[in-house]
């Protein structure tokens, strides 16, 4: 969407790093202000992307700073890098979320048997163009699949962009399979090992690892916006997710441009990527016995 704009704070790969998003200079929160829909028809949505494909850092939409800004993940204070399991090189795909959505932990969906991640909606982008951190993509939503992740469901829609070549051959799960021959059965694969060179156990799937369809997957994804509209009017209950937005109507966390919380976000400051430790790019080659 061309009226969002990113502003970026520091240097990508520190704790410092912060990707904000603004609109005719104000700043916008990728969680709360910008659209889910991108047309009337509701067809096509607005992804927000975190992570380029190919690539290791393990960014996100920050539910706990104001505004939600996209930083890079820690843990123990270190930031987080996904590792490449052979034959993958970082992300396979352009890994984001949905604009607008959340995963209630408060609801047991009744097919999973999970609770919601307190997450926005995890989409995977499997068009040809590498994406950049705060792109905001148009797309049309082909499938989803269902990670169980410590007891709770941990949904991945699967999209393609709708400028994308192939884009008018994709409309549903059955067709990624024909146009792109591997690609479920090497993202099934990516999320099952991808935790295992950390010393953590493969990864379980709701489903036995099948995407379910467009249809499912529609659902879900206007499942969690309901939940989303629910929780930025103060309707559940938010912890310590960050709601402030400047755009949301009847939510009592809407704020005026000139109020303090908009005014605190920081002037852009764009620096040069900090050296990533060369530890990352290695390959982990996890047997078939471990799985």
């Amino acid at each position: 969407m061309a009226e969002y704009t990113v502003r970026q704070v520091g240097a990508p790969n520190t704790l410092d790093y912060r990707v904000y998003f603004e609109k005719d200079g104000v700043p916008a929160s990728p969680f709360h202000d910008i659209p889910l829909f991108a047309n009337e028809e509701k067809t096509i949505l607005n992804m927000v992307v975190e992570i380029p494909r190919w690539t290791n850092a393990k960014l996100e939409i920050s539910k706990e700073d104001a505004f939600n800004p996209i930083k890079q993940d820690t843990k123990k204070g270190k930031l987080r890098f996904v590792r490449n399991c052979f034959p993958h090189k970082g992300y396979i795909w352009n890994y984001g979320a949905f604009p607008q959505t959340w995963e209630d932990p408060n609801q047991l969906h009744p097919e999973t048997k999970a609770r919601g991640d307190n997450d926005p909606l995890d989409v995977i982008e499997i068009g040809e163009q590498v994406a950049y951190t705060g792109q905001i993509k148009q797309v049309k939503i082909l499938g989803v699949m269902a990670l169980l992740d410590e007891g709770e469901t941990d949904w991945k829609v699967i999209v393609i962009d709708v400028n994308d070549p192939l884009a008018p051959k994709l409309n549903d799960i059955e067709d990624v399979e024909k146009q792109l021959p591997g690609l479920i059965r090497a993202t099934n694969e990516w999320f099952r090992i991808y935790k295992i060179p950390d010393g953590k156990p493969e990864n379980v799937f709701a489903f036995s690892g099948e995407a379910k369809n467009k249809k499912y997957a529609t659902d879900i994804v206007l499942e969690t916006h309901e939940a989303w509209k629910a929780l930025v009017s103060g309707n559940a209950d938010a912890k310590d997710i960050q709601i402030a937005n400047v755009s949301a109507e009847d939510s009592p966390f809407k704020v005026a441009v000139d109020d303090e919380v908009v005014t605190s976000i920081p002037a852009e400051d764009v620096q040069p990527p900090a050296p990533i430790d060369p530890s990352i790019d290695k390959w982990f080659f996890i047997s078939a016995h471990s799985l």
